[in-house]
């Protein structure tokens, strides 16, 4: 059996969506539906897991449908989910009762979303978040979840996965399950009106960057190619146009990152990812800052892309950090190697079995040094 052999052969989509415009005003009546599908296990009431960019805004909550008895949780973004921060947050549920809740809602980016994820699974499951990094390992199906992404890009909201890093092993890896998937997800484009300009680029290109790599791939189905090219194709929609944050492209970035989550469901990325990872390991950076950082250095591997890249960059004068590799001492070499090479199916998806030919040590230390 080889690497991909494992790969999906099966996929479950997110059972429903509601899109446009304003449709963030029906969560609460979703909220109300699980109320009242519970009532007789008398599980009423709901967790709310919401982005703390939000935090200074005294109504979200009650405008999500949250009630007296709900639980409500800010979700820090500073740093990148660990499985460690979930198993706290999950500890810190059922011990205010909150275990077997009707439904929980993930209102946020992509950190935010896949922590509802994460959280829904271990309330059913049990054991902690690192016993789940990997693929098919959750048994159980979670506790229905709604999510409602506020940025568009990382296709969380449409992926089987939730990533998360486990700071004692320094593996960055997702429970990969269909039970990750969403029950229901809400597209608001309004919701991405308020997004810092660097930031909604660095996250839209991740929908981009998933797909430049699933097409470049030796893992590949129609469906996933279908989803790669759409989701391509209104990035460059968005990113070469005059206005990326205009109401029109960013319903389309919404669409792209919607699409895009469901091409990445199908298939695999490739040798950004894995770099990506490894910055985000070693150094901190979050996953969408970290991917346009290494694409800039992928020349060798994805010469389109990368032209193109540069392209849209320039176009939407967009300040791409530099020199976060300067500097390596030994240590960090050997990090920073060790994060990027256990990331064996994409790598595999990219180059081959055999990738390590390719990706040398000397050769990996090369790349990081061009960011």
């Amino acid at each position: 059996m080889t690497t991909l052999d494992t790969g999906v052969k099966i996929v479950r989509n997110v059972g429903r969506f509601t899109f446009g415009q304003g449709a963030v005003s029906g969560v609460k009546d979703l909220v109300a539906s699980k109320r009242i599908d519970n009532s007789k296990h008398g599980e009423k009431y709901a967790v709310f897991l919401i982005d703390d960019y939000f935090q200074k805004e005294s109504a979200i909550a009650s405008s999500l449908g949250a009630m007296p008895g709900d639980a409500v949780q800010f979700v820090s973004t500073v740093d990148e989910p660990t499985t460690q921060a979930i198993d706290a947050l999950v500890a810190e549920l059922r011990g205010s009762g909150h275990d077997k809740p009707a439904t929980v809602v993930g209102f946020g980016g992509g950190i935010t979303l896949d922590t509802a994820k994460a959280v829904s699974n271990l309330l059913t499951n049990g054991g902690r978040a690192a016993d789940y990094q990997g693929w098919d390992l959750v048994r159980v199906a979670g506790v229905h979840k709604i999510g409602v992404p506020t940025i568009s890009g990382t296709g969380s909201e449409a992926t089987r996965t939730c990533v998360m890093t486990n700071l004692d092993t320094g593996l960055k890896l997702g429970m990969n399950s269909d039970f990750t998937v969403f029950d229901h997800v809400v597209l608001d484009p309004n919701l991405t009106k308020s997004v810092p300009r660097d930031q909604y680029f660095f996250t839209g290109m991740d929908a981009y960057i998933h797909c430049i790599e699933a097409l470049a791939g030796s893992y590949r189905n129609a469906i996933g190619d279908a989803y790669s090219r759409e989701t391509v194709n209104l990035c460059r929609k968005v990113f070469l146009g005059e206005d990326m944050m205009s109401d029109e492209l960013r319903s389309d970035l919404m669409v792209a990152s919607y699409l895009g989550g469901c091409a990445i469901a199908t298939s695999y990325v490739g040798v950004v990812h894995p770099f990506s990872a490894a910055l985000s390991v070693v150094f901190g950076l979050h996953h969408c800052v970290a991917n346009c950082i290494v694409l800039n250095a992928m020349q060798d591997f994805y010469p389109e892309a990368h032209a193109e890249f540069r392209k849209m960059i320039d176009k939407q004068k967009v300040t791409l950090p530099k020199n976060v590799c300067a500097n390596l001492t030994d240590q960090l070499r050997t990090d920073l190697i060790a994060a990027t090479i256990k990331h064996e199916k994409p790598l595999t998806n990219a180059l081959g079995e055999n990738f390590r030919a390719t990706l040398t040590d000397a050769r990996i230390i090369s790349l990081f040094e061009k960011m």
